[in-house]
């Protein structure tokens, strides 16, 4: 199937279950993560209606915008960012997804107060308490989104995540539930309940995530077809 089939049948599965959770399908984004794709794939994606395109490795996302490969749609920035890599970032995408540290929220701040812009941001949440894995543990969001409210420069937008990987599927369902609920707690107390963006959810489990609240979900592989990592 064509990259445009296979946004068409996604929307499809999104919006079934999207009704499932009695859920309006179209406040739901669908973001192609397009790693390790070149940047034909990513036309092919903008053409077909993709809402965003979502890159994991800095080098490969400045390659790509030299390339005109996102034009058309809106680019955002999905991997781990180191911080030596942020002001590569800063300002080229409309939202990073992944500032799963203090550290790094302040990297963002600096390189956005350089440039005189302000960046929009989600905050990570390591769920699954993984230590190989960034993000805000759940217990540590509040303070992460208290402190991205001092910084003038940065902008939360809402949360993401990405469950462990070995998780089965109900308990997968578990942490996007979790995650929702800190999502929902986070924006009544702290933003006025002006917070957007609820990601979660990839190629395998984005029909759960959308069941259990996410707004946006990242996906490539059923996108794009499989990497082939070497």
């Amino acid at each position: 199937m064509s990259i445009a089939e296979n946004i068409a049948k996604i929307r499809e599965n999104m919006a079934a279950a999207a009704r499932e959770a009695g859920r309006d399908p179209g406040e739901i984004l669908l973001v192609g993560a397009s790693k390790m794709n070149d940047a034909d794939a990513c036309r092919q994606a903008v053409a077909a209606g993709i809402d965003a395109l979502g890159e994991n490795r800095v080098q490969e996302m400045v390659q790509k915008l030299e390339q005109h490969a996102y034009d058309g749609a809106p680019l955002h920035f999905i991997g781990h960012l180191q911080r030596n890599k942020v002001k590569q970032v800063v300002g080229h995408v409309a939202l990073i997804q992944s500032v799963g540290s203090l550290e790094l929220l302040q990297a963002i701040e600096k390189a956005a107060a350089d440039r005189d812009l302000v960046q929009d941001i989600l905050l990570e949440v390591n769920i699954g308490r993984e230590a190989a894995k960034s993000g805000f543990a759940p217990e540590d969001l509040f303070a992460g989104a208290e402190a991205a409210l001092a910084r003038p420069h940065v902008r939360v937008r809402g949360v993401m995540t990405i469950p462990p990987a070995d998780a089965d599927g109900d308990t997968n369902f578990r942490y996007f539930q979790e995650v929702r609920a800190l999502y929902v707690d986070m924006n009544q107390k702290l933003f006025h309940n002006e917070l957007e963006y609820l990601s979660m959810g990839m190629s395998g489990d984005y029909q759960d995530a959308i069941r259990a609240g996410a707004t946006m979900v990242r996906v490539g592989s059923a996108i794009f077809g499989a990497r082939h990592y070497t």
